[in-house]
């Protein structure tokens, strides 16, 4: 049974603010008030303290609202594919994954279900789930929506796609992305102040800041790298992602026909040593690829 969440009714979670009655159609997000998954399987691919050896309990939500030109995970951020879940059963798909032997429970792109994913995840507490929540985003969040989770997330592992205004614009449809995500990542890190790891080097709390680069954007990069170390310094880690994998033919866009060139990656490497970065993680080898992406097969 799903209870009716009057946050659902004139939706402002996010910062599009839309007002939909999503019992009624969907939002910004793309999606109406019950919750939709498209997967719910231990993943391999995150960073290593999240992964580990033995997984990620990860749960792909459906829909976005973000609507990035080069989505990675198109197939999902739609909408249009997912399964249709109560609350208790996601407390359920988060027991089941427990019972994998999951090291977390990742939840990615939650934002448009956050008043549905609050009692799954007091739920899942009450039947014995014990594992670190992970909270997975864009960084596209509003901090009021962002405080009902307050307690209940351990991780937070957001984006931070764009310090320019004009990117944010061009590629996703939010020139207020950078002031939005400052914001959002300022009040992640209120909420979960210090890193932890246990005895194995799986994370146990703490705030990894994703930056994935863009062909052609290495500039930027280094400014989002250089005020994230200004600002948190080595109260968070830093994720260097080079793993852009072009999607499609970009009439519009054609630097993003074209996978990073690993000259640029390695500059942005050196620079983030060079200012004095400590806590980051970096990948190596041709990692852009399809095996980044999962089948989004409702398993």
């Amino acid at each position: 049974m799903q209870v009716k969440e009057q946050r659902y009714e004139n939706c402002i979670l996010c910062p599009r603010e839309c007002g939909v009655n999503r019992y009624e159609k969907t939002g910004a997000c793309k999606v109406g008030a019950m919750l939709k998954v498209s997967r719910a399987a231990l993943h391999m691919w995150e960073e290593p303290c999240i992964s580990g050896t033995e997984g990620s309990g990860t749960i792909f939500f459906s829909g976005c609202n973000m609507g990035c030109v080069y989505c990675q995970n198109i197939a999902i951020s739609t909408g249009k594919r997912g399964k249709e879940v109560f609350i208790d059963e996601l407390a359920d798909m988060m027991l089941d994954l427990m019972g994998q032997g999951a090291n977390n429970i990742n939840l990615v792109t939650p934002s448009h279900y956050v008043p549905s994913i609050v009692p799954a995840i007091k739920l899942a507490k009450s039947k014995g789930m014990n594992l670190p929540i992970v909270y997975n985003t864009s960084a596209y969040e509003k901090v009021e929506t962002l405080k009902l989770l307050e307690g209940l997330i351990d991780i937070y592992l957001p984006d931070f796609k764009y310090l320019d205004s004009e990117s944010g614009k061009k590629y996703s449809y939010t020139p207020d992305y950078p002031e939005v995500a400052k914001k959002a990542i300022a009040e992640m890190v209120r909420q979960v102040p210090k890193v932890e790891f246990d005895e194995k080097g799986i994370m146990q709390k703490g705030v990894i800041v994703r930056h994935l680069l863009l062909p052609g954007h290495l500039r930027e990069a280094k400014h989002i790298v250089g005020y994230l170390h200004e600002t948190y310094g080595d109260q968070i880690y830093i994720s260097l992602m080079s793993q852009y994998t072009p999607m499609s033919d970009f009439e519009k866009y054609p630097n993003l026909n074209e996978k990073v060139k690993k000259r640029n990656y390695d500059k942005l490497i050196d620079y983030a040593v060079s200012i004095g970065v400590e806590q980051a993680f970096i990948q190596e080898g041709d990692v852009a690829s399809e095996s980044f992406i999962p089948e989004f097969d409702m398993e």
